[in-house]
């Protein structure tokens, strides 16, 4: 392979790394000033977690051999010491490692639907069993030869042209983590005190910043893939990343306008995040004009579906459902509507549909199954929830022993001035 794409693959692979530090701000800033430390460390527990476990064996099982498999075997070339002594070395392992840096983010992204009142260690052993048993699994599914990337050919023929669209992670990577958010939202139920409008960001800046990197990180988790498939869709997949997330904080800032009399700087924010999800598996399979409608749409109906937990009765603490599963199942299925040659709306018939709503369905359901039946029986044995005195106290100094803000008395500063 020629240098300028392992130079691009190399920094793609930086940039969607980067992402789960930008979560980290985007959740932090979102939390109680006396959870931020713990809201960062749940996504930096994953990073240091997921690359591990991927590196020993998530890669293996991220590929089958036949459509019909689970998951591959994650004995295969334990530690790889295979890929690291095999003539594609070079190729191979930035392929690894690109690859990683989706599995550390998709379980950062769950950790907000437990924010404020989540242990640290019980989060931990969550994380390494759902990603060996969840994530892992779904990524050969959707990228690695499983049943749903070949689930086109099963229902409908080889020569159909049909296929699960799935570019970049909306099943993977979103609606796996939000239908996983969701389950663990109501195993350790709501915060204390929990009520519309009374949990308030602590740290605004620190959200946008967050959403900033992530915008900046997800061209490499959108385009980075082409670094190894010759960049032939780079241009489409970069001017969609773009348009979607533009409008989708469009149409996040009319709804609360329209709904709360006020467009807010955490709405703009977490409408570009939404468009970013929606756009993820659409990104090669949109012209642009139905890439800003996609945007648009997603932004206003995730303002309005974050509001769900208050009338449906669940804490998820930072909108991983609203955002996350609800903005990956709306781009996913919009395919099946108006991806190019195979949407209904554009060319196409039913079949894009069928396949993309199948797919939808099965990873929605399988991750919030097991995600739950981790979650319980994690809660029942060690627990998984801080004490009650803890959470009022404050998760940082309870689980961490440390302030995120470490402010001198108010005596010393009256002195000082």
């Amino acid at each position: 392979m020629d240098t300028g794409s392992l130079a691009w693959g190399i920094m793609a692979t930086a940039m969607v790394l980067l992402m789960t530090p930008g979560v980290a701000f985007f959740y932090g800033g979102l939390v109680k000033i006396t959870s931020v430390v713990s809201m960062l460390m749940l996504s930096f527990g994953s990073m240091a977690l997921i690359a591990g476990l991927w590196i020993l064996y998530g890669y293996n099982m991220s590929s089958v051999d036949n459509p019909g498999d689970f998951a591959g075997n994650p004995f295969q070339d334990f530690g790889l010491g295979s890929i690291a002594s095999g003539a594609d070395a070079n190729t191979n392992l930035l392929g690894v490692a690109f690859g990683a840096t989706f599995g550390i983010i998709t379980v950062a992204l769950i950790s907000g639907a437990i924010a404020d009142r989540a242990k640290f260690g019980a989060w931990m052993i969550f994380a390494g069993i759902w990603a060996t048993v969840v994530y892992f699994p779904v990524a050969a599914w959707v990228w690695g030869g499983g049943w749903i990337q070949n689930l086109g050919t099963t229902l409908f023929g080889e020569d159909s042209g049909i296929e699960v669209l799935d570019y970049a992670g909306g099943t993977a990577v979103h609606i796996n983590a939000g239908a996983a958010a969701l389950a663990l939202a109501l195993v350790l139920g709501k915060r204390l005190g929990f009520e519309k409008g009374i949990m308030k960001p602590h740290n605004v800046p620190l959200t946008l910043i967050g959403a900033s990197i992530l915008w900046f990180g997800w061209f490499g988790f959108n385009a980075g893939a082409q670094w190894s498939s010759g960049m032939d869709t780079v241009g489409l997949i970069v001017i969609n990343t773009l348009g979607a997330t533009a409008t989708a904080i469009i149409g996040w800032l009319i709804v609360e306008k329209l709904r709360h009399g006020k467009p807010t700087s955490v709405g703009a924010a977490s409408g570009a995040v939404a468009g970013l999800v929606a756009i993820t598996p659409a990104c090669a399979n949109l012209t642009p004009g139905w890439a800003l409608l996609l945007g648009l749409i997603t932004g206003a109906v995730c303002a309005v579906a974050i509001e769900l937990k208050f009338r449906l009765g669940y804490d998820d603490s930072l909108d991983v459902v609203g955002i996350h599963l609800v903005g990956g199942l709306i781009g996913t299925v919009y395919l099946g509507l108006f991806a190019t040659e195979t949407g209904l709306f554009v060319g196409g018939d039913f079949r894009q549909l069928v396949v993309q709503v199948i797919a939808v369905l099965a990873v929605l359901v399988y991750s919030f199954l097991i995600a739950f039946i981790i979650g319980l029986a994690i809660e029942k044995t060690m627990g998984f929830r801080v004490a009650n005195e803890d959470e009022l106290a404050g998760v940082d100094n309870a689980v961490h022993g440390e302030e995120g803000y470490n402010m001198p008395p108010t005596s010393t500063i009256s002195a000082t001035i």
